[in-house]
């Protein structure tokens, strides 16, 4: 009778077996060459409690199926790849006792051993990161399904990197031929394929550490690492993983194509060097080349990888201070499913952006280029990292032809003479156990050493046109070559050291620590000329080449070298970017550098205005405000002019602002002089008329002195006039204001005392009382020098303490300059017409009295409407003064002083000027003295 327990796990094993789950699953391995090891059967994962739940679960979901599909291919990759790892452990055994080693043209799996260095090995990455470097599979797996896999596995193939690792067998052959480089010494090597991964990489790291014993003891992890150095990895996250686990146990790792900037930090990887320039001098780099050719405004993709994260953040924190904006920022994956890449292709057609900076790793690239090519999507212009920029594979692809016009670094060119023999010399018959071979002939002439007659083994490589046979673009390679070259002369001169010691009773073997210290100090000269040595951080001097796809005759792509961009170690100040514009081609082959702004350029005269919620990239061109100035393309502000500059029309620089003032040869200033120059000619006319008729009464009443003294006076108070007008300087300044005063108080003066001499003579009440002799003709010149002299007191204190003097106004125009006259004391100004309008008051009240005396003799009539006049027009003069601007004061004062001097001439003398000239009849004393009720005007 079977029990509840039973029945439920006949339940669990029905639904493995339903599913395609295997109960026993052979054992993997924790790390290679280890019997230590973790049973893995899915009964475990199922327990009839968890059994109900999951069948609910894939009720729910409808993933089941593809995640148990996933977890049968992973199982079938986990036994090939522990079959594989066995049979390397197999192999190795063999080998560790430390048999001769054979050329490394037969042998290129096998380990040296030297009677100097018995572990000394230089073990590199793997040829194919795609691809396994053994063939065998796992028992389980049908032979169907292994044709599939080696048919996969052909395709996958890297010809690039799988020459990478024979140009590390060139270098250490040449090494050991040569006599002068560790003589007596050979080295020896061990490729190991990690297949683009970081667990594989990181397993072959252990592998080179730990030896190749059959198990491992308690002292393994104690003695020192098995090899003195690995070169490797090809890309950045399997080498920061490397480089991680090796770090502790100071095993040098010297990279030849791990650009990543994060390897640079000595406290996480302070084993690490690397021959080719960190990614740190190449995404500035790419963000000076990008503001070279004007494009503030790209998308990038990049590698969803330590490579493209660190790439891209690089650029954009560089790109942010070149002013560079970044309208979207895609990641891909070369595993990613194919929504990824149409996602990301989505996002570059809406995008606005005609550059796009691809950082990304070739793996990564070309399903993205397949997609782009499906689509034929043209036009754009693309800016590559050195990952893909130089790479034979999509240059040669006609399919791949919009990417003609690309630009961007690769890592300096070089030829290594003799590589290109021992390439093509390579042939699966010199090592018939090496799967690896065959797959690579198979690769190299598309055909099978399976299928009977298709590779018979006579092909020649020297034939084939290919990137494994091309050598025309050894950037990468020649890293490889320096990387082992710099390992090399550690050696060297660890050894030479060794040798030269003291202490020579006991023979000293290099040890890692030793050979780390000598590879920090290594520097030497290879055969192509380059100095190799590195810095603080494990990195060479940053020196690129600038590469441009142009289009060949044969339709393919060809890259030309158009540039240069170099950066000496440690300083981040000295870099130099040379570019060769003219010989550059453009996307769709233009000779026109293309154009990729978010916004136009704003032309000087204007400023960026940012718009809201977008990048700094996107802004609207604002006119700068007047007095202010944008001299340069793209001005983020305007900036104000000095205080005696002022913007021009074009607001695009400043210059000298208009000084203004009251000029002769302005039309008010001419207008001026005329009234005034007539004022005086009519002064003159009266002052002769009545020299002509001075003995005639009209003439001689009301003292004729003080008559020529008035128009002597107002032929000054027109001529003053004319010193406010012209450039003040400080004389000027002083004479006007002073010239002013006194010539009016002197006017007004002569006209008191005229009024005054009216008033006491027609006044006078009680007869027999001579008043007038008290008002003689001396008193009246001596009222009018006093009056007049109290004026010069009060100008001489005014110049003594604070003079006028001639000031730049700009307060009343920004975009002009008033050059006027400071009244130096305002006091002393308002000191002055006050006293003139006092006098003025005086006069006129005086007038205003004597106004109803016998009209023959009457005339105060005329002396009050003058000094109403006179009054009138220098009480509106107050307030326009005051409120007047820049010249137009000056005008205003010059009106007034011609308002009132013609005021007094025409209503004192014009009435005598019409009797002496048509009424001569009435020029008479008798008419003088008489009491006619006739009226003289």
């Amino acid at each position: 009778m079977e029990t509840k327990e039973g029945k439920e796990d006949e339940a669990v094993d029905d639904a493995i077996a339903n599913e395609g789950l295997q109960q026993d699953v052979d054992e993997i391995p924790v790390g290679p060459k280890r019997k230590k090891t973790v049973k893995y059967s899915p009964r475990k994962l199922l327990s009839p409690t968890g059994m109900l739940e999951w069948a609910k679960l894939k009720e729910q979901t409808k993933m089941d199926r593809q995640k148990i599909e996933h977890l049968e291919d992973r199982i079938k990759y986990m036994e090939e790849a522990n079959s594989e790892l066995k049979n390397d452990k197999e192999f190795l055994l063999s080998q560790i006792k430390g048999a001769p080693r054979t050329p490394a043209s037969t042998e290129k799996s096998g380990f040296r051993k030297t009677a100097h260095i018995p572990s000394s090995s230089s073990p590199s990455t793997s040829p194919s990161p795609s691809s396994s470097s053994s063939d065998s599979s796992s028992p389980s797996s049908s032979e169907e399904e292994q044709k599939k896999k080696k048919k996969k596995k052909k395709k996958n193939l890297n010809l690039r990197e799988f020459k990478f690792a024979q140009t590390l067998i060139f270098a250490i052959e040449e090494i050991n031929n040569s006599t002068q480089l560790l003589p007596g010494v050979s080295l020896g090597y061990k490729i190991y394929d990690s297949c683009g991964s970081i667990a594989h990489t990181v397993l072959s790291g252990m592998a080179l550490m730990n030896g190749y014993e059959d198990t491992l003891s308690d002292t393994s992890c104690f003695r020192p690492p098995a090899v003195h150095a690995i070169i490797g990895e090809s890309t950045s996250s399997p080498t920061i993983g490397l480089a991680s686990v090796v770090g502790p146990f100071s095993l040098p790792v010297i990279s030849h194509f791990a650009t990543c900037a994060c390897l640079s930090n000595r406290k996480k990887y302070p084993t690490f060097f690397r021959t080719i320039p960190s990614d740190y001098y190449q995404s500035r780099a790419l963000a000076q080349l990008v503001k070279h050719f004007g494009w503030t405004w790209v998308g990038t993709v990049r590698s969803r990888s330590d490579y493209g994260n660190n790439g891209i953040a690089a650029f954009e924190e560089a790109a942010k201070q070149e002013g560079i904006c970044i309208e979207y920022s895609e990641a891909i994956f070369r595993t990613d499913p194919e929504e990824q890449f149409l996602k990301a292709l989505e996002v570059i057609k809406k995008g606005t952006a005609r550059v796009v900076l691809a950082f990304i790793a070739l793996g990564d690239f070309v399903p993205l280029v397949k997609v782009i090519a499906q689509h034929n999507i043209t036009g754009l212009q693309w800016v590559g990292s050195e990952s893909w920029i130089t790479s034979r594979t999509l240059a040669e692809t006609k399919e791949y032809s919009f990417l003609s016009g690309a630009v961007g670094f690769a890592v300096a060119n070089a030829k290594l003479v003799g590589l290109r023999e021992f390439l093509v010399n390579v042939h699966p018959d010199q090592e018939p156990n090496n799967e690896l071979l065959k797959e690579f002939w198979e690769t190299a002439f598309q055909c099978s050493f399976r299928s009977s007659g298709v590779c018979t083994g006579s092909e020649r490589l020297a034939e084939l046109q290919n990137e494994y046979t091309d050598v025309s673009e050894l950037r990468i390679a020649n890293k490889v070559y320096t990387a082992v070259y710099s390992v090399a002369h550690a050696l060297h001169n660890l050894l030479k050291d060794l040798k030269s010691s003291t202490i020579s009773s006991k023979r000293e073997w290099p040890t890692t620590q030793k050979v780390l210290e000598y590879m920090r100090d290594v520097r030497f000269t290879v055969k192509t000329g380059e100095e190799i040595f590195f810095d603080a951080n494990g990195d060479p001097v940053a020196r690129y080449d600038l590469v441009n796809w142009q289009p060949a005759e044969d339709g393919s792509l060809q890259f030309r070298h158009v540039g240069s961009f170099e950066s000496s170690l440690p300083s981040e100040q000295y870099r130099h970017l040379q570019v060769n514009q003219e010989h550059m081609l453009w996307a769709g082959n233009s000779g026109q550098l293309p154009v990729s702004v978010c916004s136009e350029s704003c032309p000087p005269g204007t400023r960026k205005a940012v718009q809201k919620g977008r990048p700094v990239c996107c802004y609207d061109c604002i006119p700068c405000a007047e007095g202010e100035i944008s001299n340069g393309t793209d001005s983020s502000d305007c900036f104000p002019c000095d205080l005696e500059y002022w913007s021009n029309e074009s607001k695009d620089r400043c210059v000298l602002k208009v000084v203004e003032f009251l000029s002769y040869t302005e039309t008010m200033g001419m207008v001026l002089c005329i009234f005034s120059f007539t004022g005086v000619l009519l002064t003159a006319f009266v002052s002769f008329l009545f020299y002509l008729h001075k003995e005639t009464p009209i003439v001689r009443a009301n003292n004729s002195e003080l008559s020529f003294l008035l128009l002597f006076s107002l032929s000054l108070c027109f001529l003053c006039s004319l010193t406010f007008i012209g450039l003040p300087t400080e004389w000027s300044c002083m004479l006007r204001h002073t010239a002013f005063g006194i010539t009016f108080v002197l006017c007004i003066s002569c006209v008191l005392g005229k009024t005054i001499v009216v008033l006491m003579a027609f006044r006078a009440t009680l007869p027999g009382r001579n008043v007038m002799k008290w008002f003689g003709p001396a008193q009246q010149r001596l009222s009018v020098v006093c009056l007049t002299l109290i004026q010069v007191i009060i100008c001489v204190l005014w110049l003594t303490i604070s003079p006028p003097f001639p000031y730049m106004n700009s307060s009343y125009y920004r975009e002009k300059i008033i050059l006027e006259c400071n009244l130096g004391s305002a006091l002393g100004f308002w000191a002055v017409l006050g006293y003139t309008g006092l006098l003025s008051i005086l006069c006129f009240v005086l007038a205003f009295l004597a106004r109803k005396l016998p009209d023959n003799f009457n005339e105060a009539k005329f002396i009050t409407f003058s000094m109403l006049i006179f009054c009138a027009v220098w009480l509106t003069f107050i307030p326009a003064y005051v409120s007047s601007p820049g010249k137009f004061t000056v005008a205003v004062q010059i009106f007034a002083i011609l308002a009132s001097s013609c005021g007094l001439l025409f209503c004192i003398f014009a009435p005598k000027c019409y009797i002496i000239l048509l009424k001569p009849e009435k020029n008479t004393k008798k008419q003088m003295m008489g009491k006619s009720s006739s009226k003289v005007l």
